[in-house]
């Protein structure tokens, strides 16, 4: 039986030991480390960087700069985990949502929102989502996992393309408002906007680039202290505990006032104005008082406040506010001084405007 059990030790051992990695979850010092242990020359890693995060390629032999020799050894001991476009569907807008396939075969999705004045790729961040938020369709999915900071960057990769084939404009902004809560993702999140950012990856400024959170106030402060560069973004729709816990689980753990405190040391930090995200509800959050309230939270730190359109969906009973309601609500927020902006929604009849992303897939 001792016998038994150290056989069972040392071949446990040998399959650590022989793990074929995902390349991209290297740094780039850790990826010359591994290449000077194999007997590869460290500069390499360099070249292998720029064919795996500018170029992004999917296949080693693509590495035409590299030896046939030095390729086959990166097949023994790497693997490129790349994500592919499995269905897209284009909205009568020019909205294209698309269904990403991970490695594993968990799906994903992801859009792409051109207009006149900017492209935008919103890109997901979990598969799923554990926040149970009940006025979106991915709070109603299982969260099976997050993604790896590369499997973010790919969906940025392949959208931009996107915009490139479809509409020949580069894309100029990203946002992290797909499926899943970023936040609860931080360590990928964050290494994948370093990538997004980095000169040696797509050297996008770091200003088009939002991070959306339904709201996690120790992590909040954690971006203060990282004193990041991006935009924060924070679906509220509710400047009221009683509401917003009846809409948005999240807020019984992180209330109103611990997200302001959060949000004034973010400020204090970085010295970024925040959005907040609010979807007016039919009968639910569209009184002036509502208003009111949404005003007061804003006066903690400097913001502007974009109002949302409501996106039905089968699993919700909510309703859109009605237009007269929605202008009655931005004008006195912006009688208040607060710069309000109303969004109307895009790829509402592909399942891809705000909250509707649950994988449904288009059918023949």
């Amino acid at each position: 039986m001792v016998l038994a059990n150290k056989i069972s030790c040392i071949f446990a051992a040998v399959i650590k030991t022989n793990k074929i990695i995902d390349i991209r979850s290297l740094s780039l010092e850790q990826l010359k480390e591994k290449l000077v242990e194999m007997g590869e020359k460290g500069f390499r890693a360099k070249q292998i960087y720029e064919w795996l995060w500018q170029k992004s390629i999917t296949d080693f032999d693509q590495m035409t700069n590299l030896s046939k020799e030095l390729r086959d050894t990166l097949k023994a001991n790497f693997q490129i985990n790349y994500v592919q476009v499995k269905q897209s569907q284009i909205s009568s807008d020019k909205t294209i949502k698309s269904s990403f396939v991970l490695y594993d075969g968990n799906i994903i999705e992801g859009v792409l929102i051109p207009a006149p004045e900017r492209m935008t790729a919103c890109v997901s961040s979990q598969v799923g989502c554990s926040l149970t938020c009940k006025f979106c369709a991915t709070g109603y999915m299982d969260r099976k996992r997050n993604l790896n900071a590369d499997e973010i960057y790919d969906q940025v990769v392949l959208i931009a393309k996107q915009a490139q084939e479809n509409y020949n404009i580069p894309l100029s902004n990203i946002v992290y408002m797909g499926m899943g809560e970023p936040l609860l993702n931080y360590a990928n999140m964050m290494k994948s906007i370093e990538r997004i950012t980095a000169e040696d990856g797509l050297n996008m400024a770091a200003k088009r680039i939002t991070v959306s959170t339904a709201g996690i106030a120790k992590m909040i402060k954690k971006l203060g202290d990282d004193q990041v560069r991006f935009n924060l973004a924070l679906s509220l729709h509710a400047a009221n505990d009683q509401k917003r816990n009846e809409i948005m689980p999240i807020n019984e753990q992180n209330s109103l006032k611990a997200l302001a405190e959060a949000l004034r040391y973010y400020y204090s930090k970085t010295k970024n104005a925040v959005t907040f995200e609010y979807i007016v509800f039919h009968n639910f959050n569209d009184e002036i008082q509502d208003a009111k309230e949404l005003a007061d939270f804003c006066k903690h730190i400097p913001c502007k406040v974009n109002i949302i359109e409501y996106n039905p969906i089968a699993l919700a009973d909510f309703v859109n506010a009605e237009a007269d309601k929605i202008d009655a609500f931005a004008e006195y927020l912006r009688s208040r001084g607060i710069v309000t902006n109303v969004r109307r929604s895009r790829g509402k009849d592909i399942d891809a405007a705000c909250g509707q992303l649950a994988i449904k897939e288009k059918t023949n």
